[in-house]
């Protein structure tokens, strides 16, 4: 397979659309959720709230507008070909079309430049934070998203050890979602990462908030898992908008990797009711 050229422009355009979109387009998986939740709800506060939300996402996608006032901070999982040559600077590229996305997108810029003393706001977004991963082929495949930190500040990470077992990591995982409460705008997609070490779980975690809903893991035991997980935290009863309700989750997502014989690190990220992630692939 010959090397393929990709200019530079494609990868700044290509990320620029597909952040607006992710901010003004729902995905279908979570608007079927919603609305599946809405018609299952009894509890009438839940039923008003969840069709608040779904008349939310319809308005910002017929007028193309943030669905929330925290559009996020950028975050890209990349599969980059190994035959892919680019005339330029990849991440350049990225920080680009995010800089371009929120500014001509009108999207908030929540993205300050020192974490802890000056935390003064870059002004368009960036830097983003990139994952990217080399796989064979010629072709680069961006999935985007932005996440809001009303959720993300609700994630956990444990360094959990093998004797826990599988019932320590459900333990730790519906006591994070427990703890977070009503704090991450539930109903909320709840991304988990089990294996490798302190920080690929944490990847993992991210990751799996940005698969689609209506999957599940090709493992019958971690599925099981994610149904399991799904009911009881379902049965917390914390509700859209945490004002009751017989939906906290929309979903439960676990992705697995390898990890040490001595450890097994578990790693929850919690994302809000905007699951806001596209992908395109060039």
């Amino acid at each position: 397979m010959e090397t393929r050229v990709i200019k530079s422009s494609e990868i700044t355009e290509t990320v620029k659309r597909l952040f607006m979109d992710c901010n003004y387009f729902i995905g279908d998986d979570i608007m079927n959720a919603l609305k599946n939740a809405r018609d299952k709800e009894d509890n009438d506060t839940a039923k008003s709230v969840l069709s608040q939300i779904i008349e939310n996402d319809e308005i910002a996608s017929n007028e193309q507008i943030p669905m929330c006032q925290d559009t996020g901070m950028a975050v890209l999982f990349v599969e980059y070909g190994d035959k892919v040559c680019i005339d330029g600077d990849f991440e350049s590229a990225v920080e680009e079309g995010v800089r371009r996305a929120y500014d001509e997108g009108y999207l908030r810029k929540s993205v300050v430049f020192d974490p802890v003393f000056d935390r003064i706001n870059t002004k368009d977004n960036t830097p983003a934070i990139i994952h990217t991963k080399i796989v064979s082929g010629d072709k680069i495949k961006i999935t985007a998203g932005g996440k809001g930190f009303g959720s993300e500040n609700m994630s956990a990470v444990k360094m959990v050890t093998p004797s826990y077992g599988a019932e320590g990591v459900k333990d730790f995982i519906l006591e994070t979602v427990k703890n977070a409460g009503p704090n991450p705008c539930p109903p909320i997609v709840v991304g988990v990462g089990i294996g490798g070490t302190f920080e690929r779980s944490a990847q993992l975690a991210k990751k799996a908030t940005f698969r689609s809903i209506d999957t599940e893991n090709p493992d019958p035991r971690y599925a099981e898992m994610e149904k399991e997980l799904l009911e009881k935290i379902n049965k917390m009863g914390f509700g859209p908008a945490g004002l009751g309700g017989k939906t906290t989750a929309l979903g439960v997502n676990i992705e697995v990797s390898p990890t040490h014989i001595a450890g097994m690190p578990v790693a929850v990220n919690i994302c809000c009711h905007a699951a806001r992630h596209k992908t395109a692939v060039i």
